[in-house]
């Protein structure tokens, strides 16, 4: 798959010849250098952009656009903001031909599973941002797709929070053994949470190797197993 921009000043090609898949219930990282055409890659696999050439598909079905069999997480959260966290962990929901009492129940279901239960009525100012993250995982599964997509979900929170914010999804995963792709730039965090990682390199964007994370979970980061993936993978990038 590849992906050309084009205007009347330039063509510019963001990513060529990229080519990988995911098993079911795999967690996935993409990392790579600034321009590497990361977030381009995760816009094609959402739908939201069109390959140049080359195509995407799930279980066989080709990509043509956005869809409910793929679940979004952003980094700016994306909640809306007149909604309670109920409401906006209903909002796909309401695009479904569901019954009221299975939404709720649905509804109900993602607020317990990501623990905020207790702040269902409130807003999205109301909550911290590792809070406001977790609404938006919540709203991601309710709609029960086969992958989960996020995009450096947890670039906007500190440390401490992020850490708090690993383990949490890795309990998410672990209970509903959902596939996961995850971009970020942290190449900790890539070793922290993923099956594999696919280490891509600029101009233009491409997959330069897809590392096997064989480090058994939980994962400490004083680990020598973890440094040395660590330190493979950045000179990959460095290089």
């Amino acid at each position: 798959m590849s992906k050309t921009f084009e205007s009347d000043r330039q063509r510019v090609t963001a990513l060529t010849e990229v080519s990988f898949s995911i098993t079911q219930g795999e967690f996935v990282c993409i990392v790579g250098p600034s321009g590497c055409g990361k977030t381009t890659l995760f816009r094609i696999i959402a739908g939201l952009e069109a390959p140049t050439t080359g195509a995407v598909s799930i279980d066989g079905n080709q990509i043509d656009g956005p869809g409910t069999d793929r679940g979004m997480v952003f980094q700016n959260y994306g909640l809306f903001p007149w909604r309670t966290v109920r409401a906006n962990v209903r909002f796909g929901l309401e695009q479904q031909e569901l019954s009221d009492n299975a939404r709720q129940t649905r509804v109900q279901d993602m607020l317990s599973l990501v623990g905020l239960e207790e702040f269902a009525d409130a807003y999205p100012k109301e909550l911290s941002g590792g809070m406001k993250q977790r609404v938006g995982i919540a709203r991601a599964l309710a709609v029960r797709p086969e992958i989960l997509l996020a995009d450096e979900p947890f670039g906007s929170v500190d440390a401490q929070t992020r850490d708090n914010l690993h383990e949490e999804l890795l309990d998410i995963w672990t209970e509903t053994q959902k596939t996961i792709l995850f971009v970020t730039h942290d190449i900790e965090e890539a070793v922290t949470l993923s099956d594999r990682v696919i280490v891509m390199s600029a101009n233009p964007g491409r997959i330069q190797e897809i590392v096997s994370v064989d480090i058994s979970r939980p994962r400490s980061r004083s680990d020598v197993a973890f440094g040395e993936h660590v330190e493979r993978i950045r000179r990959m990038i460095g290089e």
